[in-house]
């Protein structure tokens, strides 16, 4: 019987290539390349599409998968302020949307993650693609008599967005190493802030194209059902590990309790994890309610007018939308360059960076409420810098993960790195903030002022949290080092033959 660094048993301690499937096992030798027989029917066609198999072209469709995750998440924080009037709900109620969204999500993650470990990774993305465009349509005809119906509708896309969020970054990790991995990680994680402002942007136009807030719904599953055929058709499944230099190694795994105790251990692995959960609270309640909050501030300061039917304006959806996808694509570029140059200096380089823009964006967030109630321009100008230094972590926090875990356990790591990130983070923030402001406001329910100012408290929450994750940075930045070395020697020894490894008795 033959174990591993951390003592854990390993399963199929055989040399064999083997790949699981869904539906069974399979072996890379029988796949032959078919430009090495002659060419029948159809094998042409089949060599020309081969050759577009290529690892940039699968980081490309899969980041457009995750681009159309984030649109679908964040296009009914577009028209937020018209399913409130539509369903007749308070701000507790909407804010319930996101949260069982983000519940079902967390729940299912670690479920994916033991598949992703085990499984063709592509087929269940592609699933649950598939699965989250089919009911985010049929969620668009809901009637206002079941807003329960809504509400179970944005749990089951959370369960179909799950299988994706938590096994792609896989994929990729298993296609590049080093800078490489790092880029491709930056232009996938970029998805996040640009699919995040286009669900508003594209939600918003939709809702006036059509006259109705259903239509906002009907954008992201059309391109779902194009995404999840692009990835069937040109994302191949790597070899786990083919990057590091362990794909002859394939079947060397633990088990599901050996790697959750091996993950608990890494004390980079926990403390960044923690680190991404304060960016979850933060971007989780600042997606749903910061539009709100600036059509509150210009109703203060009587340069709108309420919304008591629907339409209601998408103006303030759209800019934000906007600022945050021009905040994104800075924010991921910057930071992938600011580490880059930063591991020249440092071997630290990428938590510290976290740290530092995590601090940074504290500051400017806290002051998006102290000039809104004067100024929208420079509230705009607050979110611009806050959200640029916030989104400056995302792909390194990705990065962190792939030094400091090994690649048989990435996708548990990821899957359960995004749990507890959502179940500290998004899943309780933005109703946590929506009960907050409803309980301010109890004693001033008519007050315009107090509406906006009970609001504005409960968002104060946010930058107190974001401090707290510079702080998990710092914490991650001190062991950083070791648990890489750690990790490093245990894929050394992976990649040695079966016989060098440790063999109990």
């Amino acid at each position: 019987m033959c174990v591993d660094s951390d003592g854990c048993e390993i399963e199929g301690c055989s040399s064999s290539d083997e790949v699981h499937t869904l539906s069974g096992s399979m072996s890379p030798a029988l796949n032959s390349s078919p430009d090495l027989h002659p060419c029948k029917p159809g094998q042409k066609f089949r060599a020309a599409l081969l050759r577009c198999r290529s690892p940039f072209v699968a980081a490309v469709i899969l980041s457009f998968g995750n681009v159309l995750n984030y649109m679908d998440r964040y296009t009914v924080a577009g028209v937020l302020l018209d399913i409130q009037k539509h369903f007749e709900v308070g701000d507790s109620g909407a804010g319930l949307l996101q949260t069982v969204f983000i519940c079902s999500f967390m729940v299912a993650a670690p479920i994916f993650g033991y598949l992703g470990d085990r499984f063709n990774r592509k087929i269940i993305l592609s699933c649950g693609i598939f699965f989250w465009s089919f009911v985010t349509l049929l969620s668009s005809f809901i009637t206002k008599d079941y807003y329960w119906l809504l509400v179970l509708s944005r749990c089951l896309v959370g369960i179909g967005e799950s299988s994706y969020s938590s096994i792609s970054p896989t994929i990729i990790g298993d296609l590049f190493t080093n800078n490489k991995r790092t880029m491709m990680l930056s232009v996938f994680y970029l998805a996040i802030p640009l699919g995040s402002g286009l669900g508003y942007i594209l939600g918003s136009i939709a809702k006036d194209a059509g006259g109705h807030w259903y239509w906002a719904l009907r954008v992201s599953p059309m391109l779902g059902l194009i995404a999840g055929t692009l990835v069937l058709i040109f994302v191949t499944e790597p070899k786990r590990g083919s990057a590091d230099h362990i794909a002859g190694r394939m079947q060397t795994r633990t088990s599901w309790l050996c790697d959750m105790k091996a993950l608990a251990k890494n004390r980079s692995y926990v403390f960044s994890s923690l680190a991404s959960a304060a960016v979850s609270f933060a971007t989780g309640a600042f997606g749903i309610w910061i539009p709100q909050y600036l059509v509150r501030a210009q109703v203060v300061q009587k340069t709108a007018e309420s919304c008591t039917s629907q339409p209601c304006s998408s103006k303030d959806s759209l800019i934000f939308g906007a600022i945050t996808c021009v905040t994104g694509l800075l924010g991921v570029v910057i930071g992938a360059v600011t580490t880059r140059l930063c591991r020249q200096k440092t071997e630290r380089a990428d938590p510290l960076v976290c740290a530092v823009s995590m601090l940074g964006s504290a500051i400017f967030i806290c002051l998006i409420f102290v000039v809104a109630k004067k100024s929208i321009v420079g509230a705009y100008i607050c979110i611009f810098i806050g959200e640029t230094l916030l989104f400056l972590n995302w792909a390194i926090t990705a990065d962190i993960l792939m030094f400091v875990v090994i690649p048989t356990r990435r996708a548990t790591a990821v899957a359960f790195q995004g749990f507890t990130s959502h179940l500290l983070g998004d899943a309780g923030s933005p109703y946590l903030i929506g009960l907050i402001s409803d309980s301010l406001q109890e004693s001033y329910a008519t007050s315009i002022l107090w509406q906006f100012l009970s609001l504005g408290y409960a968002l104060m929450l946010c930058p107190f949290v974001i401090v707290l994750g510079g702080m998990f940075f710092l914490a991650t930045a001190l062991f950083f080092l070791e648990d890489r070395d750690k990790a490093e020697k245990h894929v050394s020894q992976l990649s040695q033959p079966p016989s060098t490894i440790k063999v109990t008795k």
